[in-house]
């Protein structure tokens, strides 16, 4: 699924480049551009996981291959929750990852936005 500001803004949401498969910023957003999960920080988490495993599956990646992940939140004392999602996530195949406070998404209802780098080689 492209996400409207991927024409918009002029970005793809996968990039290869040689052995590694970038995902760009990706946030809880369904097919009809609406805010899955508003106020959930745990729920947004895992859609947007979802997102990135879907991106991925149309590279021929899978999630054991990602190597870093980046957080940006707009609540970093809700941290436990979107650090559930992600370990979850990731528990067997953990990659490097940073968790930032940002002081806003591009949507208000928005609290949480991955970036995901995984390495195919």
């Amino acid at each position: 699924m492209a996400a409207r500001w991927e024409e918009a803004y002029g970005y793809r949401r996968t990039v290869r480049a040689g052995p590694f498969v970038l995902v760009a910023g990706t946030t809880a957003v369904g097919e009809d551009g609406a805010v899955l999960g508003p106020g959930d920080a745990y729920a947004q988490t895992v859609y947007a996981l979802d997102l990135i495993e879907e991106a991925l599956g149309r590279e021929g990646v899978r999630m054991d291959q990602v190597v870093r992940t980046r957080l940006y939140v707009t609540d970093i004392s809700r941290c436990d929750e979107f650090g559930r999602a992600h370990q979850e996530r990731f528990a067997d195949a953990r990659p490097v990852s940073a968790m930032v406070e940002v002081s806003a998404l591009m949507d208000p209802r928005m609290l949480v936005e991955i970036e995901a780098d995984a390495y195919v080689g």
